[in-house]
């Protein structure tokens, strides 16, 4: 579990999961204590297809352990 923050990602593997528009993301983190940690999840209503998705920079902010993910596609 990552702690609360920001954290610069770039994602690095993205698979479509089943039907509806939910992406599973893998992403890296890019700076910081945590830099090269992997960290999965799932993410839903993005609209862009999985392949689309690789190599997209982004931004994930934890609070209360609780992630978010900005993606700038």
């Amino acid at each position: 579990m990552l702690p609360d923050g920001r954290y610069d990602v770039f994602v690095v593997d993205a698979e479509h999961l089943g039907p509806g528009d939910v992406v599973r993301v893998e992403i890296t983190i890019l700076a910081g204590e945590q830099k090269g940690e992997v960290v999965s999840m799932r993410a839903e209503g993005l609209g862009v297809d999985e392949l689309d998705l690789l190599g997209t920079p982004g931004t994930l902010d934890v609070v209360d352990g609780q992630p978010h993910i900005t993606l700038d596609a």
